[in-house]
């Protein structure tokens, strides 16, 4: 197990190198494409810098273009500009320096102080409009005659460059999500290895014990003074009974979860008192269960056998992971339209990360107390399967050493009035304040 958990943490380790690493050289990419536009550009206005002086006839001495954001740029001319002429010498110079990308350019005015005969032009669209008032250009003070141009999706442009290290992103972290799910899968693999051992021990355990008792209980049973002793003959006569019931339980508890794995759950739903089944529950369990049932209704429409299951394995568990004796209370209570009833015991309780995991198929917890009871981990996963196959609801609160309650909602359109009984009186109410002594078994 170590070697695994080593292997898991080297892999997460590498995964998240690489994907640091793919980051990084990307964002450095970026840099370097931006980097490289930005002189492209300084170079494509420079270029039309000069166009414009020899247009006026006469030579730039210096630079001409200055850079006051990342996206826009103050080109000096010293000489009034023609738009017209203007624009065509951007436009080619933009093109052969391949900056084909949308552009917005302004015209100083001297005179009104104002940038003025500006344009927005898309070349990949073919589309020119003209430049609004409230969209002039920040103005230089430090020169006379010059014009203004920015690059709006200079941003989309230098990531459009990058499609070759987009896709390389894309298939590196296509690899990644390949090897986490067949890292998830070789884990999933391992766990199910494990709990298919553990279930393999444990029926083995629990299908031996009975095995071994039927078997010694025949052996006596066969031997020839066994007729003179008829207090004794009865006595092993019970213990084959009750052994080869417990066996029987055993094996049909198995093969209805597999059946039901197969098939799903197949209800036939009548009209039953939930109070009446937890009365039933309560002398069968007896001397550990308290009743207290003050929901006024109490018929509900399920299937009789899955739901009295459902209760027996509620009570089965709390008897058996309780460290002190016994006390089980059986509860329900009308809640506006659902009816709510309840399993509390004063167990060795569930711990809050055990909590969902219980409920899973085989699923045991793996500490102390608990493996030293018997079973197979299917009694709380059936107890879900039947909940679920009626569409009510299923809640566990529980804290280690306070105990744990197991609350069911059931709504109301599957809740009846019960009709009174022949003495005028619903048959849970004279139920309603029994309770059993708390002793251990």
């Amino acid at each position: 197990m170590s070697r695994l958990r080593l292997l898991v943490l080297l892999s997460v380790l590498s995964i998240i190198g690489i994907l640091a690493v793919q980051v990084v050289w990307v964002r450095n990419a970026y840099a370097l494409r931006e980097r490289q536009f930005r002189q492209s550009a300084f170079i494509a206005l420079q270029d039309v810098a000069d166009e414009v002086a020899r247009l006026n006839h006469f030579t730039l001495n210096r630079y001409a273009v200055t850079q006051l954001s990342d996206d826009y740029f103050i080109v000096n001319t010293d000489a009034p500009i023609d738009p017209a002429a203007l624009e065509t010498f951007i436009q080619g110079s933009l093109q052969a320096h391949n900056l084909i990308t949308d552009y917005e350019y302004g015209i100083y005015n001297c005179e009104t102080d104002r940038m003025v005969y500006g344009a927005y032009v898309s070349p990949n669209a073919l589309t020119k409009g003209r430049l609004q008032s409230v969209r002039n250009l920040p103005k230089f003070p430090r020169y006379t005659y010059y014009f203004g141009i920015r690059f709006p999706n200079q941003a989309g442009f230098v990531a459009g460059q990058l499609t070759g290290w987009v896709w390389s992103t894309g298939a590196v972290l296509l690899v990644v999500l390949f090897f986490g799910y067949t890292l998830s899968v070789v884990l999933k693999q391992r766990r199910l290895t494990e709990v298919q051992r553990d279930f393999i021990n444990n029926i083995t355990h629990e299908l031996q014990t009975p095995v071994s008792t039927i078997r010694v209980a025949a052996d006596v049973l066969q031997t020839d003074g066994i007729a003179q002793q008829p207090n004794r003959l009865k006595q092993y006569a019970r213990v084959l009974g009750e052994e080869s019931q417990r066996l029987q339980k055993q094996v049909n508890s198995i093969l209805q979860l597999a059946k039901s794995e197969r098939t799903g759950f197949v209800l036939e739903k009548t009209e039953v008192n939930l109070h009446d089944l937890m009365t039933e529950a309560a002398q069968q369990f007896a001397p550990h269960i308290t009743l207290d049932l003050t929901a006024p209704k109490a018929d509900i429409h399920a299937d009789r056998y899955h739901l009295e299951t459902t209760l027996n394995n509620l009570i089965d568990n709390a008897l058996k992971y309780c460290d002190k004796s016994p006390s089980i209370v059986l509860h329900t209570r009308q809640e506006q339209s659902k009816l709510r009833w309840s399993v509390s015991d004063n167990g060795i309780g569930i711990a809050p990360k055990h909590q969902k995991a219980v409920f899973q198929q085989f699923y045991r917890i793996g500490s102390g107390h608990t493996h030293n009871v018997k079973g197979f981990g299917l009694g709380l996963y059936y107890v879900r399967q039947v909940i679920r196959a009626h569409g009510w609801h299923l809640e566990l609160h529980s804290e280690p050493g306070q105990g744990s309650t197991f609350t069911i909602f059931i709504a109301s359109e599957s809740v009846n009035e019960r009709k009174p009984d022949k003495l005028g009186e619903p048959l849970y109410s004279r139920f309603r304040s029994f309770t059993l002594s708390r002793i251990k078994l």
